[in-house]
């Protein structure tokens, strides 16, 4: 079982980890904030919910009503920066608890998850 994050941080979460609750059927809501065309070249085999960092104008007044509060957000980017940044964000500006940020991002994911995920 992993540590308890500090509190107003993000936990972390590796793409193993976050493969074996997807497929184990755990509700875990995943957020990817990649751009359009880096979800074009790879994407998890998994729904996501798409929230590109660059258009948060778009999306930024319906994130309650986009994600549950009561079920676990875990957001992935590239390699895991992006994710981290706006993960701290869900925790410190929106009190989201229980949030997980993918380590090493979609790269993880292929390197370690599914090598037919295409690395870019």
């Amino acid at each position: 079982m992993a540590a308890s994050p500090p509190p107003g941080l993000p936990g972390r979460i590796s793409a193993a980890d976050l493969a074996s609750q997807l497929q184990e059927g755990i509700p875990i809501q995943v957020v990817d904030v990649r751009e359009d065309s880096e979800l074009a070249m790879a994407r998890l085999p998994h729904p996501v919910l798409h929230l590109p960092l660059s258009r948060s104008g778009e999306w930024v007044d319906r994130l309650d009503g986009l994600l549950d509060r009561d079920r676990p957000v875990a957001v992935i980017c590239h390699a895991g920066v992006r994710s981290w940044h706006f993960s701290c964000w869900l925790v410190q500006e929106h009190a989201f608890v229980d949030v997980r940020n993918v380590e090493g991002g979609i790269e993880a994911w292929s390197r370690e998850v599914d090598p037919s995920v295409p690395r870019y």
